[in-house]
């Protein structure tokens, strides 16, 4: 997010793109031969682009993940992102320019989502610095931000119905809450505080509470102090399945601004919804570097 508030991105480099139709119709039975770098700005003149590419398209070292046209490389101190994409209907436009993500700390925190560990969550660093310089007016920018990995080895859906997931910045680093409603009725209800050098340490994050429903009606829910409502300061991402917005709220006492996801897992495994997202994620199989 800015400094100011007003603006956001995120990037998410895909093996085996989970919100492909194009993956899920494939049966997922080759994630490489379904990857891509999702790049989505917040704010005015904000894009989104989500291209569904073929193995020939992805290249990877241990300090590199490149598919297609846009590559993510690690320096060892911070990553830095080139994006070359262009942006879903109806907006349609290139998005180009280098984002630079430099971490606080760096954490070695690793949390199994289910008891079997069919889906892990990795936040390498809560807390970073990024800097933003795409080839448009107004998206030269720095703020705050962070970094991290899901892994699995099942699909989503088969496993949950819902969650949700927030990042929140606070005076010593950042608080990380994930909420789940797993498919066989259990929850996954987890707070971790990480402090500015990367030491995680799970705490008694307050209650869920209930706020405004997406344009989507997606159901939103974020911890909150009791007596507190949490409220959305920024939409970023709205879908009939899937919330993403700047969220603020209280959390012992503290007033945090943060990034916040909703999921419905029960709507995204509906098969009418395939068709949709094909529109906003185009294939494009083939690539020569």
């Amino acid at each position: 997010m800015s400094e100011c508030g007003r603006k956001a991105v995120s990037v998410i480099g895909f093996i085996g793109s989970v919100f492909s139709p194009w993956y899920a119709w494939s049966g997922r039975k080759d994630p490489a031969n379904h990857c891509c770098i999702n790049v989505a700005t917040y704010g005015p003149g904000g894009r989104f682009t989500m291209t569904d590419r073929g193995r020939a398209a992805l290249n990877t070292t241990p300090d590199t993940f490149q598919v297609g046209p846009s590559a993510m490389h690690w320096t060892g101190k911070e990553l830095i992102i080139d994006i070359n994409e262009i942006s879903s209907p109806p907006l349609i436009s290139r998005v180009r320019g280098q984002i630079t993500v430099k971490p606080d700390a760096m954490t070695s925190v690793e949390l199994p989502l289910t008891p079997d560990g069919t889906h892990i969550w990795r936040p390498f660093a809560p807390s970073s610095d990024i800097k933003v310089d795409l080839e448009a007016k107004g998206w030269q920018w720095s703020g705050h931000g962070y970094f991290d990995a899901n892994f699995g080895t099942r699909a989503l859906e088969q496993d949950f119905s819902f969650w949700t997931w927030g990042r929140y910045p606070t005076r010593t680093g950042a608080t990380c809450i994930y909420d789940a409603v797993r498919r066989d009725g259990t929850t996954l209800d987890i707070a971790i505080a990480f402090d500015g050098n990367g030491d995680a340490q799970i705490v008694e994050a307050p209650p869920r509470t209930r706020f405004r429903r997406s344009l989507w009606q997606v159901m939103r829910e974020t911890r909150a102090d009791p007596g507190t409502k949490p409220k959305q300061v920024l939409n970023m991402l709205d879908a009939p399945f899937y919330s993403r917005s700047a969220v603020q709220t209280q959390l012992d006492g503290e007033i945090v601004t943060g990034v916040h996801e909703a999921l419905d897992l029960n709507r995204f495994r509906s098969p009418l919804l395939k068709p949709m997202l094909a529109v906003r994620v185009p294939r494009r199989a083939g690539w020569r570097f």
